[in-house]
């Protein structure tokens, strides 16, 4: 049994770290919580930073997460500008053990959360490290980047994944000559149906932003700063800046110390336990074993508060809290899309309203059944169907196809 007087070590200052913290004192742990994470500002939030304060509409003090009053009154001890080198189990059952700092520190405890989050994957070509190249992830990235955009000609995006469509928005509304590279053949594949993705193709278009698909990079070129990217296709584009948005790489190297099961992230179970089960871990960093989607891992704001109220709750011997339907959201110029569900494993899907207004939804089906929603400008469309999903129910594919139809009235009905 947990003891709720028993110290916490949270590695981490992320979303997941903080809600996790938040979660360990809202449900009672009344000893020493630790939270530590290696920037030196108050935990932010993440998402804004490739949207409103990379566009200078949002300032930075709007970006955390909780003032630092939040810490103090919640007896939370917030640890920044520290990197954790080493951490040992001296429990590996009950949990406890200590860590060691990269500035010498010591920090003691008997539960242990991990919260590490990830890094952006870096491009290994030649010319990657010359000035002018940037990777999306924290606020320093984007202040270094907004600087750049402001004097930038020609900007090249590489990859056309959601942080790469949404800076490549941001430079083109600012007036850039702005190229993305993706080398699938179409953009956001991981995530939305080829109906999606060619809708996005046409809009970003529309906007003057290029597009070039199934196409590789070789090379950026240039001596000390960037000056173009070379293509797979032979071809050179100009570029004074360079924006890479290839993925994220979790960060697993202390869990991988610890002897924690990871493939491609730290693998947890429903209750965010790891391979150890003393140990727990949330958000970016983790891969979960989904019912009815397989192994997963879902970078998103929701998941990592959900995943670390669930986290904080296996810490005290509790149970797990109701786990809502995952959701996600993109802002890309003035479309925004909410996406509701896991659309992996679907078979058909139904449109609903015309692409053509940019106010429409794309329905996800997997033997007969709804799963998931893709709604660009229909934030109606999004909640229904979110809500009708978090209550078990279905919506026929007529009937999603059926823009008579109120969406609202069936919420009702359910």
């Amino acid at each position: 049994m947990a003891v709720k007087g028993s110290s916490t070590l949270v590695v981490g200052a992320s979303q997941a770290g903080v809600e996790l913290a938040a979660s360990l004192r809202k449900l009672g742990a009344s000893g020493p919580i630790t939270l530590l994470g290696g920037e030196n500002r108050l935990p932010y939030q993440r998402p804004p930073l490739s949207k409103a304060f990379l566009k200078g509409e949002l300032p930075e003090e709007r970006l955390a997460l909780r003032g630092p009053d939040f810490y103090e009154a919640q007896r939370i001890e917030l640890v920044r500008g520290e990197w954790i080198d080493a951490i040992t189990l001296t429990d590996p059952e009950l949990g406890g053990g200590f860590a060691a700092t990269r500035s010498g520190r010591t920090v003691d405890f008997d539960r242990l959360a991990l919260a590490t989050g990830g890094t952006p994957r870096r491009l290994r070509i030649p010319g990657s490290e010359l000035a002018g190249v940037h990777y999306l992830r924290d606020v320093d990235d984007a202040m270094a980047l907004r600087h750049d955009l402001a004097s930038a000609r020609d900007v090249v995006v590489v990859g056309g994944g959601f942080v790469g469509l949404e800076a490549a928005a941001a430079a083109t509304a600012a007036g850039r000559n702005v190229t993305v590279v993706e080398a699938a053949d179409r953009l956001l594949a991981r995530a939305v149906a080829p109906q999606m993705s060619g809708f996005y193709l046409a809009a970003h278009r529309r906007r003057g932003t290029e597009v070039v698909l199934s196409t590789g990079v070789t090379e950026l070129l240039g001596h000390d700063r960037v000056t173009g990217v070379g293509l797979s296709d032979g071809r050179t584009l100009p570029a004074d800046v360079v924006v890479v948005g290839i993925g994220l790489v979790p960060h697993t190297e202390l869990a991988e110390q610890l002897g924690l099961a990871c493939a491609g992230g730290i693998l947890v179970d429903e209750s965010a336990r790891t391979s150890t089960p003393s140990v727990v871990a949330a958000g970016d960093c983790t891969i979960v074993a989904h019912p009815d989607h397989g192994t997963l891992r879902l970078e998103s704001v929701p998941n990592a508060i959900a995943q670390a109220k669930t986290a904080a709750a296996s810490l005290l011997g509790l149970a797990a809290p109701a786990t809502g339907i995952p959701w996600f959201w993109s802002d890309q110029a003035d479309l925004k899309l909410q996406i509701a569900g896991i659309s992996s494993g679907y078979d058909e899907t139904v449109l609903r309203g015309d692409p053509g207004t940019e106010r429409f939804s794309l329905f996800y089906y997997r033997g007969g059944r709804l799963v998931a929603i893709d709604a660009v400008n229909a934030p109606r469309d999004y909640m229904a169907v979110r809500k009708l999903l978090e209550a078990g129910r279905t919506v026929p594919p007529h009937v999603a196809a059926d823009t008579e139809v109120a969406l609202k009235e069936l919420l009702r009905a359910a």
